[in-house]
């Protein structure tokens, strides 16, 4: 496999693996969500519609990936950039995948509990955040490793 064909490769791979956490992340809180908006609508309470910030958090991942995936395809000139911009790729890709689908996981958890207290969101998007963080820093670290190639 030549060069470019790696370096496109660990671009494809850490978009899709970024988006795969995304969509599962935003598919586990959009199915709290939904259910958490049922129970208000059988008790006769407003459902919440901060619940959405909760479910479309995860999504800001694949923006990781997708930041990342254009630093990685322009290093395709470079000489024997190949092997270090695909396993950056599979790295960077799967944490902020795994943010992403951990961060939908406590989005869920989130959606239950303020539909059902009505308190607490700043202290639930303040967890969600920290989640987060685990993304940015993954994104961060992928593109000092990335700017010392070539």
């Amino acid at each position: 496999m030549s060069d470019s064909a790696m370096i496109v490769a660990g671009a494809i791979a850490c978009l899709g693996l970024a988006g795969a956490g995304s969509a599962f992340g935003t598919g586990f809180a959009a199915a709290a969500a939904v259910g958490a908006w049922k129970k208000c609508y059988a008790a006769n309470k407003p459902a919440p519609f901060l619940l959405l910030s909760f479910v479309g958090a995860p999504i800001t991942q694949t923006l990781y990936g997708m930041i990342l995936m254009f630093i990685m395809l322009g290093k395709v000139a470079v000489p024997n950039a190949g092997v270090p911009v695909l396993v950056s790729g599979v790295f960077a890709g799967l944490a902020i995948g795994l943010s992403a689908l951990f961060q939908g996981r406590a989005g869920a958890a989130a959606c239950d509990a303020q539909a059902e207290t009505n308190q607490g969101f700043t202290n639930y998007l303040a967890a969600l955040g920290i989640v987060e963080t685990v993304a940015i820093f993954a994104m961060v670290f992928a593109l000092i490793a990335l700017g010392k190639i070539g």
